[in-house]
């Protein structure tokens, strides 16, 4: 059992391995601000694999001398949580300096670089350096996909190995996979929702805003739909603002062309079909029990597969498309020229790929756990399947 440090948490823990948003019961607190709970999905799915006696969040922007002796007398490694951190704008305030003066190990827990619209990718020196010391520091780098790992070889970080998301492992299941029913037994699903977006994500605004809006309207054409936000503030003001804060935040969309007024069937929606919240265990539980998921969200769908419900992924940059190819997850190219149609992607074939590619990185992360030496939860697949009959 190890003693560990977080770099970059997402949500306060209980229960050991579980994880909600900071001072959720205080709605006032969040309300007027953005943040994305699909970070808190990935710590919570990181702690739910590892084995670990104490956990700490590191401090970065100003630890003390004595903070730091501390850490390298008391703690067994850091491990930075997985986002999108390779990006030309992430500031790391003072991780390097930080870094620099750790001896324990720190690992990468699937980290992933951002491509920009055009051009190539730029890097300041902090990331850079950041990079460079995590490199020095453990056995390999667990990147989410092959452009990232492209990304670090062209910095010269040879010691990269592609797991993935730890979110789609959070059941520690390595028989898991994706069983199609019949389309037309489907019942209740779910859209992950991203409206906000900037043009450094989106190459065509309106035509990401617009498709999101119409696939919506004609999934609840078919199925028993909710709409899951993932933060947005708007969505948030109408689920949980006072009556004034709920107008406040419809008439913000309105404005904004996403609900229409009156006999709009986006705001029919809006009233009753929306859900939200700040707690990881409730999204998985809501998640679970629909017979489909499929959206603009990373981690909303990836939560999906997890518990074995098929999801289909929109993909709209180079974070959404290295997901889909790292798990061969059958996905929609937003910006293509095809029209969406969910039969084109209910095919077992299509997930069979996934149920492949499950398989296989279930093994890579488990193997990049054992390789820097990290005590972990997860289980030799090949152990976990039936043994056949010998005639």
């Amino acid at each position: 059992m190890k003693r560990i440090l977080v770099i970059s948490p997402s949500g306060e823990v209980y229960d050991h391995d579980c994880v909600r948003w900071y001072d959720h019961t205080n709605v006032q607190a969040s309300l007027h601000h953005y943040h994305n709970i699909g970070d808190a999905f990935v710590f919570d799915s990181s702690l739910k694999l590892l084995n670990f006696s104490k956990l700490e969040p590191l401090k970065i922007r100003q630890p003390t001398d004595a903070d730091i002796d501390r850490y390298n007398a008391e703690y067994d490694y850091a491990f930075l949580r997985g986002s999108n951190y390779i990006h030309p704008t992430m500031d790391w305030e003072n991780a390097p300096r930080v870094l620099s003066r750790l001896k324990i190990p720190v690992i990468a827990f699937g980290i992933g670089a951002q491509a920009p619209k055009k051009g190539a990718l730029q890097l300041s020196e902090a990331t850079k350096r950041v990079l460079a010391l995590i490199a020095e520091r453990s056995a390999s780098l667990g990147v989410r996909g092959t452009y990232t790992a492209d990304v670090l070889w062209q910095l010269g970080i040879r010691n990269t190995r592609i797991i993935g998301c730890p979110t789609v492992f959070r059941r520690n299941d390595p028989t898991l996979r994706i069983d199609l029913p019949p389309l037309d037994k489907v019942r209740s699903a779910v859209f992950t929702l991203r409206r906000e977006v900037g043009g450094d994500y989106a190459q065509d605004l309106p035509r990401y805003l617009g498709l999101q809006r119409d696939t919506i309207l004609d999934l609840a054409q078919r199925f028993d739909l909710n709409v899951m936000a993932q933060g947005e503030i708007e969505e948030k003001k109408i689920l949980w603002g006072t009556a004034a804060q709920r107008e406040e935040g419809l008439a913000t969309l309105r404005h904004e062309g996403w609900l229409r007024g009156e006999g709009d069937p986006m705001e029919k929606m809006y009233d009753g079909r929306l859900f939200y919240s700040d707690v990881v265990a409730e999204i998985e539980k809501f998640v679970s029990a629909r017979d489909l998921v499929l959206g603009y969200r990373l981690h909303g769908n990836l939560m999906a597969l997890a518990n074995r419900v098929p999801s289909v992924y929109f993909t709209y940059d180079s974070r959404t498309v290295e997901f889909a190819e790292t798990l061969s997850i059958p996905s929609f190219d937003v910006f293509g020229a095809k029209t969406f149609r969910l039969e084109d992607y209910w095919d077992q074939a299509l997930f069979e790929r996934f149920n492949r590619a499950y398989y296989q990185r279930y093994r890579d992360m488990r193997l990049f756990l054992d390789e820097n030496g990290v005590s972990h939860k997860m289980v030799d697949e090949a152990a976990a399947q039936p043994r056949q009959q010998v005639a």
